[in-house]
């Protein structure tokens, strides 16, 4: 059962920061929190994607002078990799600057705050 264990530690481990993110989404009021809860569930996926992608005893799908029967590692996940994080970059900046503005509108960054003012707002 260990060794199981220590051979899918990778997908244990996205797993556990996927959970660890969306507990931070749901659970936390405070806006950056819920930012980070999201770049953690990202992580998470990129994590999964690289574990696919490795193949124990293969080489990187270059080319090379050997002959016979050589076993490389699949391309598409790193690539795949790549535009999730420049996407997952985007993302965060905008949610970050939305904050700033949420801020600057509202003097706090705590969604109960928010809440509140906006029904105070809408019952004048």
């Amino acid at each position: 059962m260990s060794s199981l264990l220590v051979h899918q530690i990778n997908y244990v481990g996205a797993a556990a920061l996927f959970v660890i993110g969306l507990y931070m989404v749901i659970i936390h009021g405070n806006l950056i929190r819920k930012i980070i809860g999201i770049n953690l569930m990202e992580t998470a996926v990129f994590l999964v994607f690289v574990t696919i992608g490795y193949v124990e005893g293969a080489r990187a799908p270059v080319l090379s002078d050997t002959s016979g029967a050589v076993v490389y590692v699949n391309p598409l996940p790193s690539a795949l990799i790549l535009t999730g994080i420049v996407v997952a970059v985007s993302i965060t900046v905008y949610a970050l600057s939305m904050v700033i503005r949420i801020h600057r509108a509202y003097g706090t960054i705590e969604l109960e705050e928010i809440l509140r003012i906006r029904e105070r707002e809408a019952h004048e």
